[in-house]
This record gives structure tokens, C-alpha cells and sequence, in this order.
């Protein structure tokens, strides 16, 4: 009897966790829930985090490359660039200013930096004191600022959550044995510490769900050597039961591998439409996170072109800003945002 009730109980699980089976969901359900995506066309990028009050300089040095990667560009130490928190104070965010600069620019969707690679999160996460709680605006959630503004203007909102982190105790930044700097692309898992890591994610992406209702989940940091295609399948199974209707990039995964939801091409885009959806996500200069000394603008009209090239090979556009120290949209980019709207509306 004993034997007959665990075969039934069997039976009665897997039946269960096939219908639930996200990864293999229909393709009618797939469409359905990637509607809206797809009509979208054109989507708003925000980089903003403790980098953002740095703008590219270190120690009075302009830093090559990209600002938001600073820590690891100028191999600062965590306990040096952890020190940023108590001085990260960007009062002048408003969040309703930007979703209504990403309306008038013809967007339909934002996806925000909840948490990039430093580790640094934009909401106050109960499972972590490395966040916006613990700096001079702690009064403040510009999570939730964002959420609510974007709801107002109609617009879609999505959370950035990188799956390495620079600060987190799991991971270790080792020296390169000829340059002595840090090899910051390739955080290692201390051992046995992966568990705790994932389950420390899995709680804050629960956050990003439960409080916010975030509409898309948008992954980075998938190259890690510790990160496998198991592991991206599972966080996407365990995302998906908490919110069916999500939608989540590739990255989630190893996205050389992995398609579902939407393929992600960075600063640049294909040549001709491809078999899976994507989206295309360019900087508007040369940098995702606010530096003061890129000044490499593009266009209006280059940005316009793009859009409508990628549109036209059934893509996205996810076009980025970056908000200052102080918490400003650069006025360049607002400035492009809005004349690439107009150029629309003449359309």
C-alpha cells in the first residue's frame, strides 16, 4: 500500500512540475506573453548606481572605458570603493521627469540598474545592508519611484539584476600574476559558497517581483565560470512560478547558448531578422554609466536610423541614459531623446 501511495505521489509531482514546465511552454503562450514586448519596439536603459557620483575620474584620473565598470577599471579595492555609499547622494532623481522623457521620446517600456556588478542595490533589500537604504537619501526608493512613475505614463517596467557581484562575500576578485591587478570580469565562487549566493539572489529577485511587479527581468554577467546553463534554467523555472507572465532575457543563462526570452546584442545589431526575438541595446555616447568626460554624442538622426533598422529586422531598441552624480539625466541626452520623439511623431 505504502508502495502503491509513493508511485501515486510521484506521478501526481511530475505531472504537476509538466504543467508548470516553463521552458518548453507552447509557442501560442509564448507569443501571448511576448506580445506586448514585441509591439513595444523601442524601450528606455538606466545605469545609475554608486558609479554614477564618479562620472569615469578615480583619484583625479579620467578612467578609460566603461563608467559603470570604474571598481574594476581602476582596480579599486572593496573596502576602498564600498566607502562610496556614504557619499552617494543624487537628490535630484526624479524618476516622474524621466518616465515622462521616455514617453515623449516615443518608448514604451524602462528597464533600470537594480543591481549591477558592484553589487550596490537601488531598493532597500532585506537581505543585504549594501544599499540605498544605508546612503545620505535612505528616506528614499527609487525602485519604487520608478514603478510608480512608469505605471502613471503607461509605460512598462523592467528591473537589470547582474548575476556576478563585486561585493557580495561569496565571490573573490583574484590578481593577474603579470599585472597584479584584479581580473574583475571573473569573480571566483569561494567554496561551498555558491548555495547561499543563488539563494541570495533568488530572494532579492523575489523582492524585485513581489514589491515592485516588474514586468521584464534583464540579466548580465552570464560569462561567469561559475554560472552554467543549469543554473540559468533553474533561476528561469523558479522566476516564472512566481510570475508566469514575466518576461526574461537571455542572459539569465549563457545567452552564446540560451534564447529565451529575447536574444540581447550589445552596441551592435544584425544584419538581417533572425529565428528568436532580441533586442538591441546601444549607449547614446560611449558609456553606459554617467561619465563626465565622454562626450562622443550621437545623433538624433543616427539614433532614429538605428531604431527603424532594427525595427524594420523585427527587433527592439533598448537605448540607454545615465543619470549623474546628483541624480540628472545629462541634458545631451534628454536633448536626443526628444528630438528622435518628434522624428517619430512626423512619421
Amino acid at each position: 500500500m505504502k508502495k502503491l501511495l509513493s508511485i501515486v505521489l510521484v506521478i501526481i509531482s511530475t505531472s504537476l512540475y509538466a504543467q508548470n514546465d516553463y521552458l518548453n511552454e507552447s509557442q501560442e503562450e509564448y507569443q501571448k506573453r511576448l506580445h506586448w514586448f514585441t509591439e513595444s519596439k523601442y524601450g528606455m536603459f538606466i545605469h545609475f548606481g554608486l558609479y554614477s557620483q564618479l562620472g569615469g575620474v578615480w583619484e583625479g584620473k579620467e578612467i578609460e572605458h566603461y563608467a559603470e565598470w570604474i571598481q574594476a577599471n581602476a582596480d579599486i579595492p572593496k573596502e576602498e570603493y564600498t566607502k562610496l555609499i556614504s557619499t552617494w547622494n543624487p537628490e535630484k532623481f526624479n524618476a516622474t521627469k524621466i518616465a515622462r522623457l521616455a514617453k515623449k521620446a516615443g518608448m514604451k517600456y524602462l528597464v533600470v540598474t537594480t543591481k549591477h556588478h558592484e553589487g550596490f542595490c537601488l531598493w532597500d533589500s532585506k537581505f543585504t545592508k549594501y544599499d540605498i537604504a544605508s546612503t545620505p537619501v535612505k528616506d528614499r526608493d527609487f525602485v519604487r519611484e520608478l514603478a510608480d512613475a512608469c505605471k502613471k505614463q503607461g509605460i512598462r517596467f523592467g528591473t537589470y539584476y547582474s548575476i556576478i557581484d563585486w561585493h557580495h562575500p561569496s565571490q573573490s576578485i583574484i590578481k593577474n600574476d603579470e599585472t597584479g591587478k584584479g581580473i574583475w570580469n571573473q569573480p571566483v565562487m569561494l567554496p561551498g559558497k555558491k548555495p547561499e549566493y543563488v539563494q541570495y539572489m533568488k530572494n532579492q529577485i523575489r523582492e524585485l517581483i513581489d514589491n515592485y511587479d516588474t514586468d521584464i527581468l534583464w540579466f548580465d554577467g552570464d560569462w561567469a565560470n561559475w554560472w552554467t546553463v543549469e543554473d540559468g534554467n533553474e533561476l528561469y523555472q523558479y522566476i516564472r512560478e512566481l510570475k508566469p507572465e514575466i518576461i526574461i532575457n537571455n542572459r539569465v543563462s549563457k545567452r552564446e547558448e540560451f534564447k529565451k526570452d529575447f536574444g540581447t546584442p550589445e552596441q551592435f545589431h544584425p544584419d538581417d531578422s533572425l529565428d528568436y526575438l532580441w533586442e538591441a541595446c546601444y549607449t547614446m555616447n560611449s558609456s553606459w554609466g554617467f561619465c563626465e568626460h565622454d562626450n562622443q554624442w550621437k545623433s538624433p538622426q543616427t539614433v532614429y536610423d538605428k531604431l527603424k533598422d532594427i525595427n524594420g529586422k523585427e527587433g527592439n531598441l533598448l537605448l540607454n541614459i545615465g543619470p549623474d552624480g546628483n541624480g540628472i539625466v545629462p541634458k545631451e541626452s534628454v536633448k536626443i531623446l526628444l528630438e528622435v520623439g518628434k522624428m517619430l511623431n512626423k512619421k
